[in-house]
């Protein structure tokens, strides 16, 4: 019998085959050893082979660590479809909405350190939020502009409860007047970006609500006031070099260029044209809501770091109790939730402080355990972790479509199958 492979299927191949060639974030160990059936997680490859095959993903990396431990390290398919590069460990992934909890890292060192309270005023920092109305929508479609009844503060731009929005989302009004998308606009530095989102409403009154935003781009310019520094070199210095997360940085590099992820030229539900504009062009500021880059590598030792308690290999970056502030449920019950409207499947979450958070077992699509933290890219690129079970999972593709939330479900739901205790 004649054997058939296509690209797809050899690209898959050499992506395993290429473990071997990459330095290994974390120790590894055998899947049994980690609790995993190795039948249940070949479920991955299987899956990412008939995505890959149907044309609807480029590729994929994904890592899994369970107990300290890299259980599973796989690259899939193509790096860059139209050049037919293939998938590498460390191929590089703009990191959307996952730059987020890094930059929260980043200002809790601050908080650490006495110079970030979270009960300061925003307005203190930069006095423009100190006067923005919050907009109230009228039966007649207008908007009635009201003073804030309560002040911003920085817990509030950490866990979305500040007011700011997204534009484009949803229906509500005052999200069509702010800009579209999750990525800043690229004209201006980050204190034009501020002039113009402090002539606009609020979307609601300061800590009433979930409204997912601008908020941890703000925070990312109070970050840079407070220490003095852009936010890639405080980062740098503070949580990527301590961590050897030698790949992650906002500066397209000339080291870093080929080896990004690129993805198809058109989305592949719709036939529209789609882009990773943060790999294709260098932002004019480093936007702390959606601009970083990355390697999975790179965010599985972040994410190990935060389930040891804020320390990996002797470099502590929190402590064990700041980082269980950082994941804990902010949203109280005087504060509407709408952390499910952002991601279907997490139904059952809250939001603590730069990450969504797990408070009970029903509720979601996927399987977890309360405490459970996760936040997502908008470009493809996934993360949860589990401390009950000590799991980091870290996903990265180039799908900036739509497709991006089935993949985010579906791996967890592959990962959690294939786990034997």
């Amino acid at each position: 019998m004649k054997i058939h492979r296509s690209r797809a299927a050899w690209a898959l191949a050499a992506g395993v085959l290429a473990i071997g060639a990459n330095a290994q974030p974390l120790p590894p160990v055998s899947p049994a050893a980690a609790g995993f059936s190795p039948a249940g997680l070949e479920r991955l490859d299987r899956f990412f082979a008939r995505e890959i095959e149907a044309k609807r993903v480029p590729g994929a990396v994904v890592a899994i660590a369970r107990g300290g431990k890299l259980v599973h390290y796989k690259a899939y398919g193509m790096q860059d479809p139209a050049k037919g590069t293939p998938m590498k460990l460390d191929t590089v992934f703009g990191l959307a909405s996952m730059t987020k909890p890094m930059a929260v890292v980043g200002a809790l060192e601050l908080t650490e350190d006495g110079r970030l309270p979270l009960k300061s005023r925003l307005a203190d920092y930069f006095p423009g939020f100190g006067t923005m109305k919050v907009g109230v929508a009228q039966p007649e479609g207008a908007l009635r502009m009201v003073d804030q009844a309560r002040p911003i503060f920085i817990q509030d731009l950490m866990r979305h409860t500040s007011g700011l929005t997204y534009g484009g989302r949803g229906d509500h009004p005052i999200a069509k007047l702010y800009p579209g998308g999750t990525v800043p606009p690229s004209e201006g530095d980050i204190q034009a970006f501020i002039d113009r989102l402090t002539k606009l409403p609020l979307a609601h009154q300061p800590g009433t609500a979930f409204e997912y935003s601008f908020s941890i781009d703000v925070l990312g310019a109070v970050v840079e006031k407070v220490s003095g520094q852009r936010l890639d070199e405080y980062l740098q210095r503070t949580l990527w070099k301590p961590l050897r997360m030698n790949d992650t940085t906002f500066v397209l590099s000339d080291r870093i260029r080929p080896r990004i992820a690129r993805p198809f030229a058109n989305n592949p539900l719709d036939g529209k044209p789609q882009s990773i504009p943060p790999t294709e062009q260098q932002m004019k500021f480093d936007c702390a809501g959606a601009c970083a880059m990355g390697t999975v590598g790179d965010y599985l030792r972040f994410g190990q770091m935060l389930v040891n308690g804020g320390e990996l290999d002797g470099k502590r970056i929190l402590s064990p109790q700041t980082v269980q502030q950082m994941t804990s449920n902010h949203l109280g019950p005087e504060i509407k939730n709408n952390v499910g409207v952002v991601e279907p499947h997490r139904e059952g979450f809250g939001f603590g402080l730069g990450v969504a958070v797990r408070t009970s077992t029903g509720g979601s699509a996927v399987p977890g355990n309360p405490g459970e933290f996760t936040w997502n890219g908008a470009y493809g690129t996934a993360f949860f972790a589990d401390p009950k079970e000590k799991l980091v999972v870290v996903v990265g593709t180039a799908a900036p479509g739509e497709l991006r939330k089935y993949y985010r479900e579906q791996v967890q739901d592959i990962v959690y199958g294939a786990m034997t205790r």
